[in-house]
């Protein structure tokens, strides 16, 4: 469910669309006040179907900045974690 689609490099790699969303992906945010924003992913919250990118903040009105949710539908995964087990198994089982 905290999904995202694939940059055309990545879609042409690895024969996907999209692949769910990790902890330490690189997106570009694709719609939304940060539309063109570059960062990578510091948090999923799976329950609330959020993603939370470095850099992305709001002020709030005691001056405080905090981290701003982004829906996963709205980004597009630039660069991928592959340093993670279960996701090289999932690619791996797709190149093939």
């Amino acid at each position: 469910m905290v999904a995202s689609t694939l940059s055309r490099e990545l879609r042409e790699k690895y024969n996907r669309r999209n692949l769910p969303v990790r902890k330490g992906d690189k997106v570009k945010i694709m719609r939304g006040e940060f539309k063109g924003d570059e960062g990578e992913v510091t948090r999923v919250d799976p329950k609330n179907y959020k993603i939370y990118v470095e850099g992305i903040n709001i002020k709030k009105s005691d001056g405080t900045d905090v981290e701003r949710a982004i829906d996963p539908s709205n980004v597009m995964i630039t660069d991928l974690y592959i340093e993670d087990k279960k996701r090289r198994e999932i690619l791996e089982r797709k190149i093939r």
